[in-house]
């Protein structure tokens, strides 16, 4: 075969694939310009006027959550580091669980109560307090912008790396697609893209692993290869004890029960449409993230007796790709982390885009105007989405090396503002704005001083003592500031 036929083999599908999601986002259109007021197209653009089924909330969390650092970024690292990155990455299996089975009734229940259709809304309306809705409309872009740019680099890496096409040239098309159909569809295009992502992942998965095993003889014969290349590869600390138990303490955290002060999760907990809906999901969500995560590090760190010279981390993944699969097997292939990577970015362009239209725009420049046309809240939104994703796509011109700490240190971010003034605002009745904005405020600026300066903890992720530090914040900050007033512990408990 040519070069390329070689290449059209390899791209047709993933243009069948783009194809497909452009059309959806074209269906899912009619619905937000059926909306005769604000409120409606808010609703419906936002939040997919709350009609989330079960299989469909469970694909749009756990496919917001993997991402460029779950199919490249971590497998990137399990190849250097062995079976003992697999367990780390395992950590993650809750997710689904630990977000609805925490948030999720009572989210949905006061959201609706109080018409929220995103989590700068439920602080509003909890805290009634400007600074805070501003802070948090604020760090949620910055960190969200430094998360999609994540995304955006594995995306277009993952192109040239399979395709042989220039860094730019996937850097364009997978930018445009994306930022397109989010800003077209809105919420409804993305929960449904998710769902059609979320089956490509786990095909794609399970194809590139068996490749992967085949090509190494089998299981045993990995395991023995990976010995002789470094025993270390096979223990739980991997080389150099790199994985020690204070940084495997960070993950429980980073990645464990303080994803519930990640918006791009918690705000799908306000959109699906019944119990049953959130319980199928819990279980659903479950077992698909745990078996996404097992296969796909499972591919990192059995490359590396396959292919046991790759420099950078993140290019194992795709040379596995690459070198292993036939060209049509690795166009779909590639589909399916293009997928993991689209439907984090979608669902953070929409957040980005409801607060700066939604939260800030309409709140206080319309001042929450009910005559506010659709048609120039929609026109709002498309020029914000294409101006956040012009952003993004600029700072992805220079890509840097390891994507997973560009995610992580996003993650965190998100976490130190969030975590606190989400939980407690919705299960602790003394929480206040004094409290939520302290712990804001010291929890983003700690997590910027520890990360920046690389200040040890006893060998933990800079995560660890900020969301300690910033819950003492909190609670200190609710004692000493005014408790909130009837109407709110009304509206929230009564």
């Amino acid at each position: 075969m040519t070069t390329s036929s070689v290449n059209l083999s390899m791209i047709a599908p993933l243009v069948i694939y783009l194809v497909a999601v452009m059309w959806i986002a074209v269906r899912a259109n009619r619905s937000a310009k059926q909306a005769t007021t604000a409120k409606g197209f808010v609703e419906e653009y936002f939040l997919g006027s709350r009609s989330m089924g079960g299989f469909v909330l469970a694909m749009a969390i756990i496919t917001t959550y993997t991402s460029a650092s779950s199919f490249i970024g971590g497998p990137g690292v399990a190849y250097k580091m062995g079976l003992g990155w697999i367990l780390l990455a395992m950590i993650q299996v809750p997710t689904a669980f630990l977000t609805l089975g925490v948030l999720g009734k009572r989210f949905a229940i006061v959201s609706r109560r109080i018409g929220a259709v995103t989590v700068t809304d439920f602080l509003r309306a909890r805290y009634k307090n400007d600074f805070v809705v501003i802070f948090a409309s604020a760090a949620l872009i910055v960190f969200l912008m430094a998360s999609m740019l994540a995304q955006f680099i594995g995306g277009a890496r993952l192109f040239q790396t399979i395709t042989g096409y220039p860094y730019i040239v996937g850097l364009i098309l997978f930018g445009l697609t994306v930022v397109i159909y989010t800003s077209v569809g809105g919420f409804r295009a993305v929960v449904l893209t998710d769902t059609i992502q979320g089956i490509m992942m786990v095909l794609a998965s399970v194809a590139i692993l068996f490749a992967v095993v085949h090509a190494g003889g089998g299981v045993a014969n990995i395991m023995k290869t990976l010995r002789d290349i470094d025993p270390a590869l096979i223990t739980p600390y991997g080389p150099k004890n790199f994985i020690a138990k204070p940084f495997i303490l960070s993950f429980w955290v980073l990645v464990g029960f303080a994803i519930l002060g990640l918006p791009q999760t918690t705000h799908k907990c306000m959109g699906y449409k019944d119990s049953k809906s959130m319980h199928d999901a819990m279980i659903i969500g479950t077992f698909t993230v745990g078996f996404l995560m097992l296969v796909m590090h499972l591919v990192g760190a059995f490359g590396r007796a396959v292919i046991p010279d790759i420099a950078i981390g993140d290019m194992a993944v795709p040379t596995l790709t690459m070198k292993l699969m036939s060209p049509f097997l690795a166009g779909i292939f590639i589909a399916g982390p293009l997928a993991a990577i689209m439907s984090t970015v979608d669902s953070m362009l929409i957040l980005s885009s409801a607060a700066i239209v939604k939260d800030l725009y309409l709140h206080y420049v319309k001042k929450d105007d009910e005559n506010t046309s659709p048609k120039t809240l929609s026109g709002m939104s498309l020029i914000t989405t294409a101006v956040i994703g012009v952003i993004v796509f600029a700072a992805a011109l220079n890509p840097p090396s390891l994507l997973v700490w560009i995610n992580l240190f996003a993650f965190g971010g998100l976490e130190a503002v969030f975590l606190w003034p989400t939980v407690l605002g919705l299960y602790w009745k003394r929480a206040n704005a004094t409290g939520a904005l302290v712990s804001m405020l010291v929890g983003c600026g700690c997590f910027f001083l520890f990360s920046v300066q690389k200040i040890p903890f006893f060998g933990m992720h800079a995560i660890v003592p900020t969301i300690a530090i910033a819950f003492v914040a909190f609670v200190a900050g609710s004692f000493f500031g005014k408790g909130p007033d009837r109407g709110t512990l009304q509206t929230f408990w009564e």
